[in-house]
């Protein structure tokens, strides 16, 4: 497996752990849509929260959370409205970022309400 992939899942799974001691309920991992892919779809108490993990080496070409741009939110929006059809879903949704740096040591930081959707 190529490293960057190795990456991303070992930061998807360091994500996953830290919303489950948080007291999340972890619905979907890696959920597919068209050319979209949701990292982690979870609850926080009634909030349905989609959650984009990015995770770099370190932080010496920048923070990982910049790497979500416009074309990146556009594709978690299309999922989303996908998602919330598919399980019947009409109340409260968020849409977050974690960012995971592994060197020289594991970094999280956690971005709630990341951007809004514009529908």
């Amino acid at each position: 497996m190529h490293k960057h992939l190795e990456r991303g899942q070992r930061g998807e799974q360091i994500a996953f752990d830290f919303l489950q001691r948080e007291g999340w309920t972890i619905l979907e991992r890696n959920w597919r849509f068209s050319r979209a892919e949701v990292d982690l779809i979870a609850k926080e108490g009634d909030v349905l929260v989609f959650v984009e993990v990015k995770t770099r080496h370190s932080d010496v070409h920048g923070a990982p959370e910049l790497a979500v741009n416009e074309k990146k939110e556009a594709l978690l929006l299309d999922a989303a409205q996908v998602y919330m059809a598919q399980i019947g879903h009409e109340w409260e949704i968020r849409f977050d970022i974690i960012s995971v740096i592994l060197h020289p040591k594991v970094q999280i930081q956690h971005f709630k309400d990341a951007f809004f959707p514009s529908w």
